[in-house]
């Protein structure tokens, strides 16, 4: 073939064209190893993208040809492969006419080990900066060498554009298929997506509460809400981050008691297609979701610690392993957790690791239970009746002043939402009509007597609102009818603080403090 002005021009304007029509990085790589093959020959052509964050290497695609089985990885760090390396710290070609003048460098062995004796590597630059190389090899020293050279030399700018616009592209149409993905999570997790208002309080025990959540949003580091059930510490999370410079990101959930075993890795790491049996499509982690925002732990004491393990690696890493990929991916995220639970006493009795703790605890904002701030209740009551009677179109019942004074008096074992579904359950069945102390009285049939507020602690009083609803709803627990719906936690919670008192779940006489087996 001759090598002059006009070939080199026409073979250039043929690669072009072939690369022009190429739709995913795929086509782009077999338009460009079919182009020059048409052209010279090689024996394996390979294309590697630069990440500089990671300082490693991996295939712009599949290589074409003899494949080295040492260098077969897909991402690889470029401390180990020197070929590589010497091209992108220097921003020129590197030639090698006889590989067993490097053979001191494990990459050149893999190389010769295959079979190969020459190869030659060229940087793809783009707007200054080395994106990625371009590595030929032959098994003899090719005719015509130094045409050859030349010519990838000149070649290797286009091709360098090629593969940075295909990068650019497949970074958008991932973009667009993650923003696509935490839209469906969003739609599904709408019952944690609920509308964020404002806080309404006049208490200075949470006036407290809010300064910090307020003092913390724009860090970084991780807050421990620690509270009993009901008292709104996803909605602090929640609150903490629309304040954080992460708002633009998700705030993505998730509900450590619902964890199991099976499920742990793939839910919050995700898992690629084919993975196991029944995997037909991948699918992204919690915590990939919340990549740039924040991620929260509910109920983490509640997680076994054979999974703590586990969750504490990616906490400290901030990496993680899809199920069915052998590659790590980075994360940024911003951590929230929170527990009903004494972790300290966990930690001592065994049940929660010491390291997680430490992980998690940055700072603590207690999150106090509504029976130590009786001056929020009455707005609570205003403000949750209005938002009731709005969403059932039906008129809010008027609080009787004898009424308000239970409601203020009661200790709410199930704080602000055993409050709200009280508020609820009276617009629904009371629309317009007064309240009265003797009536909120039959609602809340776990009355503390004011008169001795030591006479029950907050666990029996707890315990016997439980059977109180379960006596209601016939020993019924899920469902949109059963105890957990009525008391406004998920089924898990309420199993488990069932299993607490030791209440079994199932029918039951009025005159019994106890359930038979029954269902759930």
């Amino acid at each position: 073939m001759q090598w002059d002005a006009a070939t080199r021009y026409k073979l250039l304007l043929r690669l072009n064209n072939d690369i022009v029509s190429a739709c995913t990085r795929h086509d782009v790589f077999l338009a460009i190893a079919n182009s020059l093959k048409e052209i010279f020959h090689f024996d394996r052509l390979s294309i590697h993208i630069f990440e500089e964050k990671t300082n490693t290497l991996s295939y712009f695609a599949e290589a074409e040809g003899v494949a080295p089985i040492e260098i077969s990885e897909d991402i690889r760090p470029l401390a180990n492969c020197a070929i590589a390396s010497t091209v992108i710290r220097s921003g020129q070609p590197f030639i090698i006419p006889d590989l067993a003048t490097r053979n001191y460098w494990q990459s050149v062995k893999a190389l010769q080990a295959a079979g190969l004796h020459t190869t030659m590597a060229f940087p793809l630059v783009v707007r200054n900066q080395v994106k990625g190389t371009l590595h030929i090899s032959y098994v003899r020293e090719p005719e015509h060498f130094e045409e050859i050279v030349a010519f990838l030399t000149e070649v290797s700018s286009r091709i360098a554009i090629a593969v940075d616009h295909m990068m650019i592209y497949t970074r958008i149409r991932d973009s667009n298929k993650r923003l696509r993905r935490q839209k469906e999570f969003l739609e599904s997790q709408s019952i944690f997506g609920q509308k964020l208002g404002e806080f309404i309080y006049s208490s200075q025990a949470m006036a407290a509460v809010i300064q910090k959540a307020r003092m913390v949003a724009n860090s970084d580091i991780s807050v421990a809400l620690n509270g009993e059930t009901g008292t709104g510490k996803g909605m602090i999370a929640q609150f903490i981050h629309k304040l954080s410079n992460r708002n633009g990101a998700l705030f993505v959930k998730v509900n450590c008691p619902a964890l199991n075993s099976a499920l742990f890795e793939s839910e919050l790491f995700g898992h690629s297609k084919g993975a196991f049996t029944g995997a037909q499509t991948s699918r992204v982690g919690r915590f990939e979701m919340a990549d740039q925002g924040t991620i929260f732990l509910d109920e983490i004491g509640e997680l076994s610690i054979h999974l703590q393990a586990k969750l504490l690696q990616v906490l400290q890493d901030k990496m993680i392993e899809k199920v069915g990929e052998s590659h790590p991916k980075n994360l940024d995220f911003r951590l929230i957790s929170a527990t009903n639970k004494n972790l300290e006493k966990a930690i001592q009795e065994g049940f929660f690791r010491s390291d997680l703790y430490y992980r998690l605890n940055t700072l603590t904002i207690r999150i106090p239970p509504l029976r130590e701030r009786k001056d929020d209740i009455p707005l609570l009551v205003e403000k949750l009746s209005a938002d009731q009677s709005a969403e059932t179109n039906l008129s809010p019942p008027k609080f009787s002043e004898s009424c308000m004074r239970v409601m203020t008096n009661y200790p709410w074992p199930g704080n602000v939402r055993e409050l709200k579904n009280v508020v609820k359950r009276l617009i629904i069945l009371r629309p317009g009509e007064v309240i009265t102390g003797t009536e909120i009285n039959k609602q809340l049939s776990g009355l503390r007597n004011t008169a001795c507020p030591k006479q029950m602690t907050l666990a029996e009083v707890e315990r016997q609102h439980i059977i109180t609803t379960l006596k209601s709803t016939r020993g019924v627990v899920g469902g949109p009818e059963g105890a957990a719906a009525i008391l406004g936690v998920p089924r898990q919670t309420l199993q488990y603080r069932m299993r607490k008192h030791n209440i079994l779940a199932g029918s039951l006489d009025k005159d019994k403090t106890s359930l038979s087996p029954m269902h759930v």
